[in-house]
Order: C-alpha cells, then sequence, then structure tokens
C-alpha cells in the first residue's frame, strides 16, 4: 500500500495488484473524503479507469484545486463511512 496523494480535503492509497486476490486482480485504490468523513475502494476496470484518468491529470501539471475537483467526482460513490483514519 502507497499513499499516493494527500490534501486537506483528500487522500487517496494505492493497492498493488496481486494476483491471488480477485478484487486485487489490477490493484485498487481507498480514496477518503477527510470532510465528509467517508470512502470508497475501486478495484478492477474502475482501478484502470481511475489509473487512466489520473495519469492523463498529472501530465496536465493541475493544481492541488484541481486534483481535488477531479477525486470529488467519485463523491457520488463514497458510502462507506470512515471510522479508523
Amino acid at each position: 500500500m502507497n499513499l499516493i496523494y494527500n490534501s486537506e480535503q483528500y487522500s487517496v492509497v494505492e493497492f498493488g495488484a496481486d494476483r491471488s486476490l480477485e478484487a486485487l486482480r489490477f490493484g485498487g485504490y481507498e480514496i477518503v473524503d477527510k470532510g465528509g468523513k467517508r470512502e470508497i475502494f475501486i478495484a478492477g476496470v474502475m482501478a484502470q479507469t481511475f489509473r487512466r484518468d489520473v495519469n492523463e491529470l498529472i501530465a496536465s501539471e493541475p493544481t492541488i484545486e484541481e486534483i481535488d475537483d477531479f477525486l470529488g467526482s467519485y463523491e457520488a460513490l463514497m458510502s462507506q463511512p470512515v471510522l479508523l483514519h
């Protein structure tokens, strides 16, 4: 596991691929909305899409606000409350 982003509003942890676990076959990401105290874990095809979109975003040399806006697009999917962060 690797913390790949951390701002006042969001943090993103990357989990490496693990072919022995179906949920992590392509790796996964935990996105935490600190203010909303909720999170989402994405894996599989959604993790691949997230990785591609993040690579495109990074190539544009975004500001922290632009990165947070991008992560905010996942808020509708965040349904897990953060209990131990």
